[in-house]
């Protein structure tokens, strides 16, 4: 994984409440246990209309997904973000996740950000150019007036996400202080003998 750091981009809406794992991606391709391709099926019932949003240049590019309440409710499925993060979305914003979803998410580094009914109602009115940015470091979001929004993430997800490392890397890289724990113990005593 690389290290998660600040970044820009327009947003994509998709203004629709308790949208599940088997709409993000259906349970078909769920086969695999490569990210690759996922793209390709990311939202793929709705895609068959060409006038959904990622069928058209709004939809193309962008790297934070702005959904309804309960985003990713429905089954547990780790494809779901592997095939968002494969689209190039690097965040979703809604005023809730379902858990297993955003444990998944903050595991294949994007970031589920939780905000306010009344931030969420005020982004779905940006201009489809505004910008904004996303700062894990600071669990922040900046709108383009400049205005800040504070967003809460899980400390060990935010520091593992930082540093660009999963659950098995952070522990990996504790081990040199776990050689040093067992060095100061003595060995272990056969008591079967």
């Amino acid at each position: 994984m690389e290290p998660f750091i600040a970044f820009e981009s327009k947003v994509v809406p998709i203004p629709r409440n308790n949208i599940d794992t088997d709409q993000i991606i259906p349970a078909r391709f769920l086969k695999t246990t490569s990210k690759e391709g996922l793209a390709d099926n990311l939202f793929c019932e709705w895609r068959l209309d060409p006038e959904f949003i990622l069928n058209t240049p709004r939809g193309k590019g962008k790297q934070i997904l702005l959904a309804g309440d309960n985003f990713g409710c429905g089954s547990s499925r780790e494809h779901a973000p592997w095939a968002l993060t494969q689209f190039g979305f690097r965040a979703v914003i809604s005023t809730s996740f379902a858990d297993i979803f955003k444990e998944n998410s903050l595991k294949n580094s994007l970031i589920p950000i939780v905000v306010s009914p009344e931030v969420h109602a005020k982004l779905f009115t940006l201009p489809e150019d505004a910008v904004i940015k996303i700062d894990l470091a600071t669990q922040s979001i900046t709108l383009p007036d400049g205005e800040s929004i504070e967003f809460p993430v899980a400390a060990f997800s935010k520091s593992c996400l930082l540093e660009g490392v999963d659950e098995l890397g952070w522990i990996l890289n504790k081990e040199p202080a776990i050689a040093a724990f067992e060095a100061t113990h003595p060995a272990a005593i056969n008591t079967l003998g």
